[in-house]
């Protein structure tokens, strides 16, 4: 695949920086892993501009996917570059998958992390076993001029504790022991969980997809008739675009 333009950018959806931060400190680590010399980066990975003024795209589906690739969508209408969204979440089989796509508003619009770890706990009371098992998952949807390019996801499975474990992460990460390490997503270091956690996962399917399988045509700002894609497109990514 020819390399994209050296202007080319990668547009996050969101005005949060700690995202951003988040999302360029795995981006190095996929380039890092992939070539002991890692090369410059193939996008500029910069937050939407404007967003805060832009009209606000409402995540009221039912699905992760369908709250990532429609963010995508919506807000590539907005510029002539990729634009990058994603939505995740904690799943509880034995709470019909509670918070799932609420996880951020589990416990009100305005509640606090430790808001929702005490709303789950209370939740989760004697509930023992198999029972407490759970999984975060987090889907992430490359758009552009409202064509979706790739919709991937990841999942990181675990058990829930029945009280909150270290002081790092954030959410509901001091409840979520990830067996293989031992620990909860709190304790553990953040290349820790850059390398095992759902979010980590899907940057990393994610980078590999624009490094290797993008469209030739995508990734540069020049105007194009936007496609608006209603069902399933050519790569096999599927969405909806409106509520059903």
């Amino acid at each position: 695949m020819p390399a994209p333009p050296a202007n080319a950018k990668l547009y996050l959806a969101t005005s949060n920086a700690g995202k951003l931060e988040e999302i360029r400190a795995l981006a190095a680590a996929c380039r890092a892993e992939a070539s002991a010399k890692a090369g410059p980066p193939l996008f500029e990975i910069a937050l939407l501009p404007n967003f805060s003024s832009l009209p606000v795209f409402d995540e009221i589906w039912p699905t992760f996917a369908e709250n990532a690739a429609g963010k995508a969508l919506h807000y590539s209408r907005s510029t002539g570059q990729l634009v990058l969204a994603d939505d995740s979440g904690l799943v509880v089989p034995t709470l019909g998958g509670a918070p799932g796509v609420h996880s951020a508003r589990y416990a009100g619009p305005n509640a606090t992390d430790a808001d929702r770890v005490a709303k789950l706990l209370d939740a989760m009371r004697g509930r023992e076993g198999d029972a407490r098992q759970a999984h975060f998952v987090c889907v992430i949807a490359v758009a552009q001029r409202g064509a979706v390019h790739a919709v991937v996801s990841a999942q990181a499975e675990g058990r829930l504790l029945d009280r909150p474990q270290g002081a790092g992460g954030f959410g509901y990460d001091p409840l979520f022991l990830f067996p293989p390490l031992g620990k909860t997503f709190a304790e553990i270091s953040r290349e820790e969980k850059n390398l095992h956690s759902h979010r980590g996962i899907a940057v990393r399917k994610v980078m590999e997809f624009l490094a290797n399988e993008l469209p030739p045509s995508a990734g540069s700002s020049t105007d194009q008739d936007p496609r608006v894609r209603n069902s399933q497109d050519d790569q096999g990514v599927w969405y909806s675009p409106q509520p059903k």
